[in-house]
C-alpha cells in the first residue's frame, strides 16, 4: 500500500513537472497585461495582435514549408537507406554506410550546422549554388539530420517484418517493385507516417543548424521567438505557444480517436471470423 502510495505521489509529481508550466503559459496567453508576470484581467488582445505581426506570421510560414519539405524528402531518402540496411545482407561497405546514416543521431548539433555552412560557402565559390543561405540551405541542413531518424524507424519496422510474405509474392511471379508497392509499403506505412511526423516536428523545433545556415531574409520560428525571449517574454509569444500547443492536442486526440475506432473494428472482424468458424 504504501509503495502505491509513493509511486502514485511520484507520478503526480513527474506530470505537474511536465504539464504545470504548459498550463500556466496557456493561462497568461490570455493575460490583459503586457507584463508576464503581473495579472492583469482575462483578455483576447494578444491572440488579436498575433495575426497582425508579420515577422512572425512570416517566419512560421517560412518554417512550416521547410519542415514539410525536408520532412517528404526525408521520408524518401531515409526509407531507401532503412531498405539498404534490411534487406541487402552483408554488403561491402555496410559498416560504413550504417555509420554515416546513424552519425547525425549523436554529433553535436554545433558541430553539423558549421560543417554545412562550411560545406555551402565551399559549394558558392566552386559553381555558384547554393547562391547565399536561405529555404535551400536550410532544407538541405534538415534533411542531413532528419533522414537519420526515418532510418533507423524505417529499418526497425522491416527487421521485423515477415520476409516470407515477399518471398511468397516472389514465388507467385510478382516483381520487385510491385512487391513493395503492394505488399512491403503498406505494412511499413504507420513507420513511414512516424518518421514523417516526427521528422516535421524536428524540423519545426530546429534552431541552432538553422541559425548557421540562414541568411538574413529566411529568418524560421525558433529564431524569431529566439531573439524575442531575450528581450524578454511577450504575452504573444504566450499566444502563439497556446495555438501550437492546442494544434498538437488535437491531432493527438484525433489519432487517438482514429486508433480506438480501428481496434474496435478489428475486434468486430475477429468475432465475427470466429463466429463464423464455429
Amino acid at each position: 500500500m504504501r509503495r502505491s502510495g509513493f509511486v502514485l505521489t511520484m507520478l503526480a509529481f513527474g506530470y505537474a513537472f511536465l504539464y504545470v508550466p504548459i498550463i500556466l503559459l496557456i493561462i497568461y496567453s490570455f493575460n490583459e497585461s503586457r507584463l508576464v508576470t503581473v495579472w492583469g484581467g482575462w483578455s483576447t488582445k494578444w491572440y488579436v495582435g498575433l495575426l497582425h505581426n508579420q515577422q512572425m506570421l512570416s517566419a512560421a510560414w517560412l518554417s512550416l514549408r521547410i519542415a514539410a519539405l525536408s520532412a517528404t524528402i526525408s521520408v524518401i531518402l531515409g526509407t531507401m537507406a532503412g531498405m539498404a540496411m534490411a534487406r541487402f545482407g552483408r554488403f561491402k561497405g555496410r559498416t560504413l554506410f550504417g555509420g554515416m546514416i546513424t552519425a547525425p543521431l549523436v554529433m553535436p548539433e554545433v558541430i553539423t550546422g558549421l560543417s554545412l555552412l562550411l560545406l555551402f560557402v565551399s559549394l558558392e565559390q566552386l559553381i555558384g549554388w547554393p547562391e547565399g543561405r536561405g529555404m535551400t540551405t536550410i532544407t538541405i541542413a534538415h534533411v542531413t539530420f532528419t533522414m537519420a531518424f526515418v532510418a533507423v524507424i524505417v529499418q526497425s519496422r522491416l527487421v521485423s517484418l515477415d520476409e516470407s510474405i515477399e518471398e511468397a509474392a516472389m514465388d507467385l511471379g510478382a516483381r520487385p517493385a510491385k512487391i513493395f508497392f503492394v505488399i512491403t509499403l503498406p505494412i511499413i506505412s504507420p513507420a513511414i507516417v512516424s518518421g514523417w511526423l516526427l521528422a516535421f516536428t524536428l524540423s519545426l523545433d530546429d534552431l541552432v543548424i538553422a541559425s548557421f545556415v540562414s541568411g538574413p531574409a529566411s529568418t524560421t520560428l525558433p529564431m524569431v521567438i529566439f531573439s524575442s525571449v531575450r528581450l524578454g517574454v511577450t504575452p504573444e509569444i504566450n499566444a502563439l505557444a497556446t495555438i501550437i500547443v492546442a494544434i498538437v492536442t488535437t491531432g493527438i486526440i484525433a489519432a487517438g480517436v482514429i486508433m480506438a475506432r480501428q481496434e474496435r473494428i478489428r475486434r468486430i472482424d475477429e468475432q465475427m471470423a470466429s463466429a463464423s468458424n464455429a
